[in-house]
């Protein structure tokens, strides 16, 4: 019988020094500590080590970010920013920490009201929709 409902077991890690080109899926949890050019996308849970670097957008249950994110994040669990990590991008979430000492640019939605959470994701996305058309 598990004590916790979320798996914590790491499914892929993503180890310092190597570097990965395209889009990943990954189903589970993933560590990154490496560099990703491209999207990530899990059902599960993502953390970003402090030497990690990922231009790409994010989709995952939940997000913890110590190093670099060029690229926009979408995790309705919670985002998690620590201390000296840097985004660069549109954040969409139901709980969001952030740390001393973070970098962010971009827009922020962050509602912990899953109706209130839907309705403004949906909106910011077909804005963003129609703003990626006219320019």
């Amino acid at each position: 019988m598990a004590f916790f409902s979320d798996d914590i077991s790491i499914n892929t890690i993503v180890g310092e020094g190597s570097a990965v080109s395209g889009n990943l899926r990954v189903n589970g949890f993933v560590r990154v500590d490496g560099d990703i050019d491209g999207n990530l996308d899990t059902p599960g849970n993502v953390i970003i080590g402090e030497k990690a670097r990922i231009r790409g957008n994010i989709t995952a249950a939940a997000v913890t970010v110590g190093g670099i994110v060029i690229g926009d994040i979408s995790a309705p669990k919670s985002i998690t920013l620590l201390t000296e990590s840097i985004v660069i991008g549109n954040i969409t979430t139901r709980r969001l920490q952030i740390a001393e000492n973070t970098f962010v640019q971009g827009h922020c939605i962050s509602l912990k009201d899953e109706e209130s959470y839907s309705k403004a994701v949906k909106e910011f996305t077909d804005k963003q929709a129609v703003l990626s058309k006219v320019m």
